[in-house]
């Protein structure tokens, strides 16, 4: 599939509420901007191609986000789709399967839980807000965030921008109890 353009995002926040961290939290987003091949044919009931091309883009973004977070190593994880006008919302879902996230964990050394995502239509400079969450337990809720993106010129209405997410921590101040970072058991992706 081909790449029209790639867009990286890194947001680095050292305090909150004037309340200063040892290790700030950074987070990256990296887009792809990919030509959809579907765009504007009307319903196409097979869409493997898509989730087949969705691997070789995965692994090219997420190394890149992985090379971003640096010196930090990842500790949660999402994934978005903005789909062109002339596509559709599940041309975007297609892209966000299982071997999408597959190639995300891969990159960050593994993850045993779900990753969070998002998708919607949308006209080029749209935004979209990529869920965050815990790498290996979705229940640790220092870990629910997001981030914010935006891609001046994307997508376009006969193309998708395939997005992964990464952040090193939990947000800064976060005080709403629920399972901890230290407590995490690692098999379930859960807990």
């Amino acid at each position: 599939m081909k790449i029209r353009k790639l867009y990286t995002c890194v947001e680095e926040t050292f305090t909150e509420m004037d309340q200063a961290r040892d290790e700030p939290l950074r987070k990256v987003a990296v887009v792809a901007v990919v030509a959809n091949p579907h765009a504007g044919k009307g319903y196409v009931e097979d869409l493997s191609d898509l989730t087949d091309a969705s691997t070789a883009i995965g692994e090219t973004i997420a190394a890149m986000g992985v090379e971003q977070m640096k010196p930090y190593t990842v500790d949660s994880y999402g994934k978005a789709a903005l789909i062109g006008l002339n596509g559709e919302q599940e041309h975007g879902a297609a892209m966000l399967t299982t071997v999408y996230g597959n190639a995300m964990r891969e990159a960050v050394g593994g993850g045993k839980a779900w990753v969070s995502s998002m998708t919607k239509r949308a006209r080029p400079g749209e935004i979209i807000d990529i869920p965050l969450a815990h790498k290996d337990a979705l229940y640790v809720r220092s870990h629910y965030d997001g981030m914010t993106v935006m891609v001046p010129d994307a997508p376009l209405p006969d193309e998708i921008a395939i997005i992964c997410c990464f952040a090193n921590r939990g947000r800064l101040n976060h005080r709403v109890g629920g399972p901890r970072k230290e407590d995490i058991i690692g098999e379930d992706g859960l807990n």
